[in-house]
């Protein structure tokens, strides 16, 4: 599909950025590179020159931006990865193995000895030779006798002043489609030398999924932390004061208002824990730890406001890694909230297996259908946690149904 020619004047004003920002590179450069010399006589400007692989990456930067004038909607994304680490020297040493950088540092050295002297010759004879030769009314009129525009013939009166205005206009109106031409080839050089590579952008994809995993990791760290700070600090003071209840119920009087305000209390003392344990289940069942996925299903489908069968195959599904029964666990435990709460559904079936490397897991419902995971069901945050496992939520509900949320978890056993 051929791409549409830019504007002219973003045109220009690419081309004449650059050359500005291209003398300005060559200047700069030429100043850092002759102090650095002279500096390391004695050894001050050797750091100086040491940061002169990383010269090119603010540049680069800009130049980044600055094809936004030559596609507004096209985005030319940072083949920069971010370090592991924090810190300026693990930046450093990231940059230093990068392709991006030195690439970058090229494409300084290019712009500053070569793109820019080749801008401004293209902006010349496109832009500023034709704006002279519609000038040259004015000019004449100025200066009083005659003139040469742009040093090209003699112009001594206003009939040929206005001819070779006319003429500029015709030259300038032949000349824009270059302009654009070129300023679209000299674009996509840039983004070709400065947009991330296909293995720059597989290592960023890697570093962003490695993130994910991470936070979900120190997310499945501190909901242990939780769940054990309730069941050891929380719940088992509960647990006291359910007890100190109960015996001064039994020393109370049967009969009289303190026993009923006794009584109320120890019911209501018992409410809580039960709550307590529920929400402590909720966190990390123990079940699930304990026995592994099978049990935790099956307690799950236990609990469920709606009747629940559950498949045979789930007997022989053997203990697999703690992230992925964890996810594994809290989707089945949504889909069942949420046949529950939304389906009308009068049964439910689970199923689960462990086959060829790939744990599989079918939550099926005789409800009315129409489910859709973009309404806020719960089940996107399920698939993003599922993706950082590498695995797959899929929802298949039409009207009038069944609904089929299906699991696929790579996880290979040791």
């Amino acid at each position: 599909m051929p791409q549409k020619t830019p504007a002219p004047w973003r045109s220009a004003a690419y081309l004449f950025s650059g050359a500005v920002l291209g003398a300005a590179t060559l200047a700069v450069g030429t100043v850092l590179t002759t102090v650095a010399a002279l500096l390391s006589l004695v050894l001050i400007g050797v750091p100086l020159l040491a940061t002169l692989p990383f010269s090119g990456i603010p540049l680069a930067a800009l130049e980044r931006r600055r094809t936004h004038l030559m596609a507004p909607t096209r985005t030319t994304p940072t083949p920069h990865r971010t370090p592991d680490t924090p810190g300026i020297p693990a930046w450093f040493r990231l940059r230093l193995r990068e392709q991006a950088t030195w690439r970058e540092l090229a494409y300084t050295v290019l712009l500053a000895l070569v793109l820019w002297p080749l801008d401004l010759l293209v902006l010349t004879c496109t832009v500023a030779l034709p704006a002279l030769l519609i000038a040259a009314p004015a000019h004449l009129a100025v200066a009083g006798g005659e003139i040469r525009p742009a040093k090209l013939w003699l112009v001594d009166g206003y009939p040929a002043a206005t001819a070779t205005a006319l003429l500029g206009v015709v030259l300038l109106a032949v000349l824009l489609y270059p302009l654009g031409a070129y300023a679209a080839a000299r674009a996509a050089f840039t983004r070709l030398l400065l947009a991330p590579r296909d293995a720059e952008l597989a290592d960023s994809l890697a570093e962003v999924t490695r993130s994910r995993a991470r936070l979900v990791d120190a997310f499945e760290a501190e909901r242990r932390r939780i769940e054990r700070d309730l069941h050891d600090g929380a719940q088992q003071r509960l647990v006291a004061l359910t007890m100190t209840l109960g015996l001064a119920r039994l020393d109370a009087a049967p009969e009289g208002p303190l026993a009923d305000r006794l009584a109320t209390a120890h019911d209501e003392a018992g409410r809580v824990l039960t709550e307590l344990r529920e929400l402590i289940r909720g966190i990390h069942p123990q079940v699930l730890a304990d026995y592994g996925l099978t049990a935790a299903i099956e307690d799950a489908a236990d609990r469920s406001a709606v009747p629940v069968d559950t498949d045979g195959e789930g007997a022989e599904l053997p203990r697999l890694p703690e992230p992925v029964e964890s996810a594994a666990y809290f989707t089945v435990r949504e889909a069942l909230a949420n046949i529950g709460r939304h389906s009308g559904a009068t049964r439910a079936r689970i199923s689960a297996a462990h086959t060829d490397g790939v744990l599989r897991i079918e939550v099926r419902d005789d409800g009315r259908g129409g489910a859709d995971p973009a309404r806020g069901t719960g089940l996107t945050g399920l698939a993003d946690r599922l993706a950082v496992l590498d695995g797959t939520l899929t929802v298949t509900s039409p009207p009038g149904g069944p609904t089929i949320l299906s699991v696929a978890i790579p996880v290979e056993i040791p």
